[in-house]
């Protein structure tokens, strides 16, 4: 058996005791092909991507004889390059700002194809740290479903690295109940149990699947 498929298949173990309701995202950044395709083989379906142009090279002659895979942008999105997301990615994990939604907007009406989009939280209010402050993700996320017609299925956060993570997952928690959305995308490697607990139910996890990156 191939490291990473025993490498997720002990990660379905831990998750399973906890929940079993959770979409485990393989972040195959900087990994080429022939690291992944074991996975894909095997019949894993969701992969994660932080660059557009290496997912273009990587995964658009893939995705056509695979049908049902999907595709998670995981990485800060440039508007100049959300001509060449649309198209290829099923999902967006970093819905940051008003522009870039109105550009995924537009872009979908020319190629008929809506993505399942993710709202970025900036939950620990970082100035340096993109995403949606969290007084303002409600009526963010309203322009983007009523005026742009956006599928926002989710939040997503990246907690601040110096504090514990259990209360950001908590409070991503609270404003998701308050918009009423379904989904969570939180945590990686190292923090994927305690985001599952406070009701994560996407898992963006690389290192623990695929290795240390070059």
């Amino acid at each position: 058996m191939h490291y990473t498929i025993n490498n997720l298949n002990l990660i379905k173990k831990e998750i399973n005791n906890i929940s079993s309701n959770v979409n485990i995202v393989a972040v195959s950044k900087t990994f080429n092909f022939e690291t992944i395709e074991p996975l894909v083989k095997n019949g894993h379906l969701h992969f994660g991507e932080n660059k557009v142009q290496e997912a273009v090279a990587k995964w658009s002659e893939i995705k056509k004889s695979n049908k049902n895979l999907q595709l998670h942008m995981l990485g800060k999105l440039q508007t100049n390059k959300v001509k060449y997301a649309v198209p290829l990615f099923d999902y967006i994990h970093s819905l940051d700002n008003i522009k870039l939604a109105e550009k995924i907007s537009s872009e979908q009406i020319k190629v008929q194809k809506k993505l399942k989009i993710f709202i970025q939280v900036n939950i620990g209010n970082e100035k340096q740290k993109n995403g949606i402050l969290k007084n303002e993700v409600k009526s963010f996320f309203d322009k983007c479903v009523e005026k742009l017609n956006l599928d926002i299925v989710g939040l997503m956060c990246i907690p601040p690295k110096e504090n514990s993570n259990k209360d950001y997952f908590g409070e991503m928690m609270e404003i998701k109940k308050k918009i009423g959305l379904e989904n969570l995308s939180m945590g990686m490697s190292s923090d994927y149990l305690d985001a599952i607990k406070a009701g994560s139910n996407f898992v963006r996890i690389g290192s623990k699947i695929f290795g240390d990156r070059n």
